[in-house]
């Protein structure tokens, strides 16, 4: 245990600051995806409610392609996709060679573009869970659209939401691991560098697995603290 500590210390030679480092980077880049996630899941969402058919099309073909592809796939496209424009538009300017696209962005775009279209679902869902009774209510007593989404609808969906977003949020903060092949320093490839360095790499996956657990653990706890804050007061029936 005595070399373990020494290998993951904070020391001269310990790779503790550099794991903690990546790990920091795991999760602002799962926040940053998970939040433009919802951004898109919600737009989705909807328009795949709306009324006007081409929207329900759009909506429909943005989830179904999203969740057919291989995440890995998307992250590919959308590095060497923007790396591409970013090329190009050097080339207009001047600029010479090849010119690489920001990895933490263009990482945390791909998530949240893949993780949206699986929002998107639980949104849809949740908005369909409602009682019909209490908006065409709600509509009865005058309230406008805006005003009946802030006061019903948004409120009473964010109940039903809350679990499925708590499974959308663990399938993210997995993707994260996969920004490392286009050179994002995560905690994944922050193992992958230990372990090629000093040859120990059970050491290395096995400490990457330990926070990686951590943090879902304390984000599931997180999630369940707020679905039961959300369901205070509403007697559930078994």
């Amino acid at each position: 245990m005595g070399a373990y500590f020494d290998l993951m210390g904070f020391a001269d030679g310990g790779w503790g600051i550099d794991m903690l480092r990546a790990t920091a980077i795991t999760l602002a880049v799962a926040l940053c995806g998970f939040g433009l996630g919802s951004l898109f899941g919600m737009a989705s969402a909807a328009a795949s409610l709306s009324p006007i058919p081409s929207l329900r099309y759009l909506a429909d073909g943005y989830t179904t392609v999203l969740r057919g592809v291989p995440d890995l796939l998307v992250i590919y496209l959308f590095y060497f996709g923007g790396s591409a424009v970013i090329t190009q538009l050097g080339h207009l300017f001047g600029a010479e060679g090849f010119v690489s696209a920001p990895v933490f962005l263009t990482g945390a775009m791909a998530i949240g573009v893949v993780s949206g279209a699986y929002q998107a679902e639980v949104f849809r869902g949740a908005v369909l869970a409602l009682s019909r009774g209490e908006i065409e209510a709600a509509k009865a007593y005058g309230m406008g659209s805006f005003l009946r989404f802030r006061r019903i609808v948004l409120p009473q969906a964010a109940r039903f939401a809350i679990p499925g977003l708590g499974n959308v949020w663990q399938l993210v903060l997995k993707e994260s691991a996969l920004i490392s092949v286009v050179g994002l320093v995560e905690l994944m490839r922050q193992a992958q560098i230990g372990a090629g360095s000093t040859r120990k790499p059970f050491t290395f996956f096995l400490t990457a697995g330990v926070l990686y657990l951590l943090i879902s653990l304390v984000s599931g706890a997180a999630f369940r603290a707020a679905e039961a804050r959300a369901m205070r007061g509403i007697r559930r029936v078994s």
